[in-house]
């Protein structure tokens, strides 16, 4: 549906308050709204079917994540990430793991490294074949959903292989990961990537080009530049406004400075530029995890195992007492304070640490993407119809749980 520019809305408002003297209609949108995607409360301020204000309200999922973390030991800690933002799993590991070498002063190897940010594109595949199936499937289009959801399967079913969990993994780890990679898997990671680029293609065949779809997302949920700056945010939604801003190419970590990919930037900031941004954005984490693969296949002997000292695999009995004593706060955080982030898929995803040597953090605090992006809401909906709130809801990707910690 097309929505009202602003002097439409303008007058809409004056003729409201001065000539009809109309009240205007409160409705309550969640929280357990099928669009809402999550425990999301939205109290909309209705004109008609024109929305005047969006008031979200969270904290309907509270559960102190960040205190729990305070009173348990890093590696206790690291589960709690899985479950923050539960469509990009160890994306959010990734990170924690980085802010805890950081304070601990741990070195990683670079097999470690590749391995990591082989899952963590993966990972990025997993969440953007999410958001788009559940925002066509939110519109009106189906069957996307049923083409993204075969294909996190695959990507299910290789956190499995690796972690033992399809889902909550817990498989990045501070110095390491829990396991090594099977030869095995890394062919099919392969075999998926050389295949996926279908998946895409039918998904393009069928919204990009489609009248409805456009009509639907074309200048809707216009994020400006400024806005984009003064609120904020970052990943697609900051991207979409036009400004290239990505923390994988403006600071890199781990080993993206060896790897060549282009970093997409829309024009409009609409709902429309949302979605083109991350199909370009799967399309070139399909051109890294080849890349990865290749080194991986390179490395030299030395560097083919993925584990070290700090956590070593469980195969003898002298690992197993290693990993043990561990798992049991061996792994002690330095006095000082880190701030760690990393460009998670759905924007900059940071975590500030401040240790006091021991092995319980004595501060976290978790920078979430989707909750700058939540706080924008009332501007983005304002002006446009009922309708279009589910779409600039699925545009905006957000999972209650990394907002509402």
């Amino acid at each position: 549906m097309n929505s009202l520019n602003n002097q439409n809305f303008k007058t809409l408002l004056k003729k409201t308050e001065f000539e009809h003297h109309l009240k205007n209609f409160t409705l309550n949108f969640g929280p357990q709204h099928p669009a809402a995607h999550g425990v999301l409360r939205l109290v909309l301020e209705l004109q008609g079917e024109v929305v005047i204000k969006a008031d979200p309200h969270i904290g309907l999922l509270h559960r102190g994540t960040e205190k729990l973390i305070e009173h348990k030991t890093v590696m206790q800690a690291l589960p709690y990430f899985d479950r923050l933002d539960y469509v990009s799993m160890m994306a959010q590991e990734h990170t924690f793991s980085l802010a805890v070498e950081k304070l601990a002063n741990i070195p990683v190897s670079v097999n470690v490294q590749v391995s990591r940010v082989l899952f963590y594109e993966l990972t990025r595949i997993l969440n953007h074949l999410l958001a788009i199936g559940c925002h066509a499937m939110d519109v009106g289009a189906m069957t996307p959903f049923l083409w993204a959801f075969e294909e996190r399967e695959k990507l299910m079913c290789f956190y499995e292989r690796v972690s033992g969990a399809r889902m909550h993994a817990a498989f990045v780890r501070p110095g390491g990961l829990s396991y090594d990679l099977p030869q095995d898997l890394l062919v099919d990671i392969r075999n998926f990537a050389f295949k996926f680029t279908e998946c895409v293609a039918n998904i393009e065949d069928m919204l990009t080009g489609n009248r409805i779809w456009k009509e639907r997302l074309i200048d809707i949920g216009v994020i400006t530049a400024s806005d984009a700056l003064n609120w904020g945010f970052s990943g697609v939604l900051l991207r979409s406004a036009g400004i290239s801003w990505d923390l994988r190419k403006n600071m890199p970590y781990d080993v993206y400075d060896k790897l060549n990919f282009d970093v997409p930037v829309g024009t409009k900031g609409d709902c429309y530029d949302r979605y083109l941004l991350r199909i370009e954005e799967m399309i070139q984490s399909v051109r890294l995890i080849n890349q990865l693969l290749d080194l991986l296949e390179n490395l030299p002997n030395e560097n083919q195992k993925s584990t070290n000292k700090i956590l070593s695999n469980k195969a003898f009995m002298e690992d197993l007492i290693e990993h043990f004593k561990v798992s049991t706060g061996l792994l002690k955080l330095k006095s000082g304070e880190t701030y760690t982030a990393t460009e998670a898929p759905k924007g900059e995803f940071g975590v500030y640490l401040i240790g006091n040597s021991t092995e319980i953090p004595y501060r976290c605090k978790i920078k979430a993407p989707g909750f700058g992006h939540l706080q924008f809401l009332n501007e983005m909906c304002q002006g446009y119809l009922l309708a279009d709130v589910v779409t600039i809801i699925g545009t905006q990707d957000i999972v209650f749980g990394e907002i509402d910690r």
